[in-house]
């Protein structure tokens, strides 16, 4: 039966160290079926997030051979035979044990967001189509996080302090874009969210699970509402002339 070896970081915030460990490959594995293996034959305190094995929790993030993958969606058979493979937790959050990180965080970035503010009162609700597959998009984000780590403010430059990321810049789409929201984080977004600390290199798109259109579809039509609500010199003029009246 032919191997596979992994080197696999263990340790904590304070310290630690890769592991090499062999790991049998049998047809269809994934990344997270040999985690397992490692864990219930060879390290049996090897700690590492995961729920579901379907690609739909996003609890299993990790960095495979240097890129934020979801462990569960990797499969053995993409490395060729005799490659190491490194598995290593996400760098951007910070370290629990082994491959698990504490992403509490992103979830006190969430609660800052407004959320799904409808008009007042029981009329029939009238929704077309496009309408609801602009946001349906949005709605398919399983929160891994991945964005999240590849995101180089965030990663690179550590401005959790400042910038909501990738991953709330898309929820915030998904609210602001609905046909029956009635709120404007357009403020909130410039001052807090602080969007403008994106520069927009498509880092995040690339690694989504989910093939969310990041990006184009979410970070560049908020960066346009922001500059039309605060930039744009025309709109300024005529909200000016509208205020002195």
């Amino acid at each position: 039966m032919p191997e596979a070896t992994l080197k696999v970081f263990r340790g904590t915030a304070e310290g630690g160290e890769f592991v090499t460990y062999k790991v049998p490959i049998e047809e269809g594995m994934v990344v997270l079926d040999a985690i397992h293996y490692i864990q219930a034959n060879q390290s049996q305190d090897l700690a590492v997030r995961w729920n579901c094995k379907a690609a739909k929790c996003g609890s299993c993030s990790a960095e495979v051979n240097g890129k934020p993958s979801l462990m569960c969606k990797t499969r053995m058979d993409r490395f060729a035979e005799g490659d190491e493979i490194t598995v290593q937790p996400v760098k951007t959050f910070p370290l629990i044990k082994d491959l698990v990180t504490d992403v509490s965080w992103n979830f006190e970035v969430n609660k800052k967001i407004q959320g799904f503010t409808p008009p007042p009162g029981d009329e029939e609700w009238i929704i077309f189509q496009e309408d609801i597959d602009r946001v349906q998009e949005f709605r398919k984000c399983i929160e891994c996080f991945l964005c999240q780590d590849v995101c180089h403010v965030l990663r690179d430059h550590s401005r959790k302090d400042a910038f909501m990321g990738p991953r709330f810049l898309v929820r915030t789409a998904g609210l602001e874009m609905h046909p029956k929201d009635t709120a404007n984080r357009l403020k909130y977004l410039k001052d807090e969210g602080h969007i403008g600390f994106c520069n927009i290199t498509k880092c995040c798109t690339e690694v989504c699970p989910e093939d969310i259109h990041i990006t184009d579809n979410a970070i560049i039509p908020l960066k346009e509402r922001v500059v039309d609500e605060f930039y744009d010199p025309l709109a300024k003029f005529i909200k000016s002339m509208f205020a002195k009246k």
